[in-house]
């Protein structure tokens, strides 16, 4: 019997030598993230069917109420449950094989290249590093974390590609790699010329739009409603709740809206129930934030709508202002994003925080944001 086996440990080329024993065995694994606490990793170990734990230690936990794997299965990955329970994503080792290839004939990849893995490895981006290294047997550097020292080691060590979040972007000088890959959640600030913006989720194994142009192999279209549906050999087979999303004829719906310009190139605009709705227009938040952040004021910035009687939804910025620059008042908030943007774009209410509350991978927690 195929079974789900969890890596309850921190990145490490341990990790990677776990992953390949369970992979030669034919098991999937499941990798937990070390930031969860113990009791969150606990449940996910019991929502997905673990039959066993690899712990730090090299110890093995073994699990009864675990539940078997289908043949091919390779991978379970856990979304982020930003929307709700997290669902485990399940990658055949034929999805992984066709991400792998799609981004590294993108990429040029090949065994000349050294990456640095330095996000999660719970996660598709960090995971994909792994991939990529594995297939194509390149030069592999594994780090729990991105700062500047894992960076200059890095770097000194001859390692040349890596994958990151847009907020290490902003805290870290990556100019030294031939190639970054910025994925997790869209960024508003402009990228460096060595960045690739990268767009997928972790049913599509991580990036499958790299700079708005779809991956050899993958399909793009956008449906009446402007929502973002892909198809592809990456495509995850189903959840591990044994939920299959994807058409009778392969399409995936991502829960994004975007657009696809004249040149093919895609657009993505937020998260469906991201969009504000206010006066019967449509704002979309990443619209908003990305007027604001050239203010001269305004360090970072978070936009989403909130509940009014007259409105449908008022639309409210959350505001990071620039050591030594002034506060801005709310009117002057409206009259800048009023220069490019129609009257309806303009924040109603305002708050100044200290910091935008974000995930690891630089997503807003907006359930964090307050009116107060």
């Amino acid at each position: 019997m195929r079974s789900l086996v969890a890596i309850d440990m921190k990145a490490s080329r341990e990790f990677v030598e776990c992953l390949q024993r369970i992979w030669d065995a034919g098991d999937a694994v499941l990798p937990l993230d070390q930031r969860l606490p113990h009791s969150a990793r606990q449940k996910l170990v019991q929502q997905f069917g673990v039959s066993r734990v690899i712990l730090k230690d090299g110890n093995i936990l073994e699990i009864l109420t675990g539940f078997p794997v289908e043949q091919d299965d390779a991978l379970v990955i856990a979304t982020s449950g930003s929307t709700g329970i997290p669902k485990g994503v399940v990658h055949t080792h034929q999805s992984l094989r066709a991400s792998v290839i799609a981004s590294g004939t993108r990429l040029g990849c090949s065994n000349n290249d050294h990456w640095l893995a330095c996000i999660p490895l719970a996660h598709v981006g960090g995971f994909s590093v792994v991939l990529r290294a594995l297939h194509y047997k390149s030069r592999l550097t594994i780090k729990p974390r991105a700062d500047v020292e894992t960076i200059e080691s890095a770097l000194k060590d001859g390692a040349n590609m890596t994958s990151v979040v847009p907020i290490i972007l902003q805290r870290l000088d990556t100019s030294g790699f031939r190639i970054v890959l910025v994925g997790g959640s869209a960024t508003t600030q402009p990228l460096p010329l060595n960045a690739i913006m990268t767009y997928g989720l972790s049913e599509t194994v991580g990036g499958i739009a790299y700079d708005g142009t779809a991956l050899d192999g993958v399909e793009l279209r956008i449906d009446s409603e402007s929502e973002i549906h892909v198809r592809g050999e990456m495509l995850l087979r189903g959840y591990r709740d044994g939920t299959n999303p994807k058409t009778a004829d392969g399409w995936f719906a991502t829960g994004d809206m975007g657009e696809i310009d004249n040149l093919g190139r895609l657009k993505v605009l937020g998260r469906r129930d991201d969009l504000i709705i206010t006066g019967g227009n449509n704002v979309w938040p990443v619209t908003v934030e990305n007027c604001l952040l050239q203010h001269s004021s305004i360090a970072d910035v978070a936009v989403c709508g909130v509940p009014d009687p007259k409105w449908g939804s008022c639309i409210v910025a959350w505001i990071v202002v620039k050591p030594n620059q002034p506060i801005p008042t709310l009117g002057d908030i409206r009259d800048y994003v009023k220069q490019s943007l129609p009257n309806y774009y303009a924040p109603q209410t305002c708050f100044f925080i200290d910091e935008i509350p974000r995930t690891a991978l630089g997503k807003v927690k907006r359930t964090e944001l307050h009116c107060s």
